[in-house]
């Protein structure tokens, strides 16, 4: 085996969209996805494995170089992604190799983050220890390839409802643009404070905005001439994914988030993609969000979560016991 540096997006992209599993394709360890956090300012390695005799490709990993209470680490968002068509005796043999290429890139690395999608706590070289999930680990999905009718009739009879209810009162969407970054920005601030959640940096909305609208999609959805709420979407693979949403603190009865909802899977069954994918469900976090969810039907799909490959355990137990510590001051 052998490691390598993507430099052919079609190339990676391509095999993250063979290697589907459980879940669909996964559009954080897309090209696409490292060019929208490289605008960002964020470092970015594209690394693959193949073998030497065949150069097929067997894994790869979108890593993003983050930082926390005072160290740097690698994070793969819902990666590496292995080749579906693995043993297990190979898939492991990968996973080890990968870790250690790594480990050799940058030898001051303190450990990899990583959300795989089966549990690495056996069989691998390293030690393997549960971190804070960054990513949600249970999430809800819609199946696509089901008619429209069934889609409506797998819902809870109170979204149908409020979705007739929205059409009644004449709410409408709309694709938006770069140009209605504004208004999304606007709607992003009152939700972060109404909700008390934590924004990212508005260039990083704009970025998103900035991408091939084939892939990033904004709806806006109008009442009485005036945007009332919004959201962004990716498009990639054979899924959709609800990334962000926002809304106004008034013409909260129009039920326009259920109207921007239901836009948004009719555009993704019309493109031809297989899943709806929710982006997190958590009944004791989320609450009111999940039952609003959870009112579209679907099933969960439940992720391994975030762990961490650890490289050198003696800093990394001080990293751990200083991040408890900053927790509790917080």
């Amino acid at each position: 085996m052998e490691l390598f540096y993507f430099s052919d997006s079609k190339q990676l992209d391509d095999f993250i969209k063979a290697s589907v599993l459980q879940g669909g394709a996964e559009f954080l360890q897309s090209w696409e996805w490292g060019d929208i956090l490289a605008k960002d300012g964020q470092e970015i390695l594209r690394l693959g494995v193949r073998s030497k005799a065949k150069q097929k490709i067997l894994a790869a990993a979108t890593l993003v170089k983050k930082s926390s209470a005072g160290v740097s680490y690698y994070y793969a968002a819902r990666g590496p992604i292995i080749a579906k068509d693995l043993n297990r005796e190979l898939y492991q043999e990968v996973i080890n190799f990968l870790f250690s290429e790594i480990k050799k890139i940058n030898p001051s690395l303190l450990f990899l983050r990583i959300e795989p999608r089966e549990s690495l706590e056996a069989g691998t070289h390293f030690k393997i220890k549960k971190s804070l999930d960054l990513n949600p680990r249970q999430t809800l999905f819609l199946d696509l390839t089901k008619s429209v009718e069934e889609l409506r009739a797998e819902m809870q009879s109170k979204t149908r409802y409020n979705l007739r209810l929205a059409e009644k009162k004449g709410v409408t969407v709309r694709e938006g643009s770069l140009d209605d970054f504004p208004q999304f920005w606007r709607l992003m601030n009152l939700t972060g404070e109404r909700d008390n959640f934590r924004l990212h940096q508005a260039k990083h909305y704009h970025n998103l905005l900035q991408t091939d609208p084939a892939v990033i999609k904004l709806f806006l959805v109008e009442h009485q001439g005036r945007i009332i709420a919004a959201g962004i979407f990716s498009f990639w693979g054979d899924k959709a994914v609800y990334m962000h949403g926002a809304s106004d603190n008034e013409f909260r009865n129009t039920m326009a988030t259920y109207l921007l909802q239901w836009t948004a899977i009719i555009t993704a069954q019309k493109l031809g993609l297989k899943y709806y994918d929710w982006h997190g469900i958590d009944a004791k976090k989320w609450p009111g969000v999940t039952r609003f969810k959870l009112g579209f039907g679907g099933y969960p799909v439940e992720y391994t979560g975030t762990w961490d490959v650890v490289f050198r355990p003696v800093f990394y137990m001080f990293y751990g016991i200083l991040r408890r510590l900053r927790r509790l001051i917080r």
